[in-house]
């Protein structure tokens, strides 16, 4: 695990409002948390964001490093009124709350964009802001199934399969940072704030890509392929003497060097195999021709041939074997983060490097309400103001 090099964040100027809960939201904001905005994670008073489970477990951690909280019950006019002080200095606010319950509470984009017109307001819903399904629950896997992943993913004739992560929150979250950004360079020029909107409906279709194009352009329905790759062949899973790996081996070119490595230089030019076509189409058979070969090589020994060889491929990983490999530990991608007991902590590391200003993987978060009071008292509240609300139940 490697530590960060301290340095100003690029993100270091902004501020933003965090009032997002589960994974959607929170995968939004930590964008800028890591690369050093003034992070403020709105809470609710005694009970903190539970959406997640054990607060100092790895899930909730990995979210939510780099962030100062808040807790704050904005159903309390005191609560609302501290909102919008908060609002005036800030730069972005998240949300994903249902689209009715925001205006329910009063804190919609109109009303706080009245409070301050240079905001930039995100909003990450289930299934949109507008529209038949807007007051419906949103959640990852009904997603998958909406926007047409799992019926694209499995085996054949073994029904849909939900994908082994939340890929609609965690889209959903990137498209939502990606809006805000597009936001922040066009407020340069008008100086205004505007409503970033997504859902993990809308994300889903989007990371579906091709195989969305391929419905809509080529009026064709992708179904499940498995292990196979839904077009080009032969990219599959491959057994081996000790195992499996991936190899990638669409192209003509690529495909005559497999069969040059595995030693099998027949099925270059077997007429059933000739065209990429023809591969597609004949996936099984070649499938176990090559599985014939493979299955002879230990992974290692097959890897190292294919790399050789100059065809696309690698190992299996189990996640324990993912940041032992080599290369993962080499670009960092797990870091420790210091936490307020003095050790470390390991958390997934940004996706993205930048050369002047890097990531920064200061803190862990602590306790709902931790920096409750110095962010209070940065809005001119005394401590006398700050008991009475704590009191209250207010923050």
């Amino acid at each position: 695990m490697t530590p960060r090099t301290m340095t100003r964040g690029a993100l270091a100027h902004l501020r933003v409002i965090d009032l997002t809960r589960l994974r959607s939201g929170p995968t939004c904001v930590r964008q800028f948390a890591d690369w050093g905005a003034d992070v403020i994670k709105i809470e609710q008073p005694k009970e903190g964001d539970d959406g997640l489970g054990n607060r100092g477990g790895g899930d909730f951690q990995n979210l939510h490093r780099n962030k100062r909280s808040l807790t704050l019950n904005l159903k309390d006019p005191r609560g609302l009124a501290i909102l919008k002080q908060l609002v005036h200095t800030t730069d972005i606010l998240v949300e994903n709350y249902r689209p009715a319950v925001k205006q329910r509470l009063g804190i919609d984009y109109d009303t706080l964009a009245a409070e301050n017109p240079r905001l930039i307001y995100a909003s990450i819903s289930g299934f949109g802001e507008t529209g038949p399904y807007r007051d419906h629950a949103g959640f990852d896997q009904i997603a998958q199934g909406m926007g047409g992943l799992m019926w694209t993913t499995g085996h054949r004739g073994q029904g849909p399969l939900r994908a082994g992560t939340a890929v609609a929150d965690s889209s959903a979250g990137l498209f939502a940072a990606l809006g805000i950004l597009i936001a922040l360079a066009e407020r340069t020029q008008s100086g205004r704030g505007q409503w970033v909107t997504t859902s993990l409906l809308a994300a889903m279709i989007n990371v579906m890509d091709f195989q969305a194009a391929r419905w809509l352009v080529d009026g064709e329905i992708p179904g499940q392929a498995g292990n196979d790759h839904p077009t080009s062949m032969p990219t599959s899973v491959y057994p081996t003497a000790d195992g499996f790996v991936n190899i990638a081996a669409s192209g003509n070119t690529i495909y005559a060097r497999l069969c040059t490595a595995l030693e099998a230089p027949e099925l270059i030019h077997q007429p059933d195999f000739a065209t990429a076509d023809l591969r597609s189409a004949q996936r099984v058979a070649l499938n176990d021709a090559i599985s014939a070969r493979t299955v002879t090589w230990s992974s290692g020994d097959l890897i190292a041939a294919l790399n050789s060889a100059g065809v696309p491929c690698g190992p299996i990983y189990k996640m324990n074997e993912v940041f032992a490999d080599r290369q993962v530990q080499y670009l960092a991608l797990a870091t420790d983060v210091p936490t307020p007991s003095g050790d470390t902590l390991a958390l997934v590391a940004p996706a993205f490097t930048l050369s002047r200003t890097p990531a920064q993987l200061r803190r862990t978060i602590g306790p709902a309400g931790e920096h409750k009071d110095e962010i209070l008292r940065a809005l001119g509240l005394s401590d006398e103001e700050i008991a009475t609300l704590s009191r209250d139940h207010v923050v």
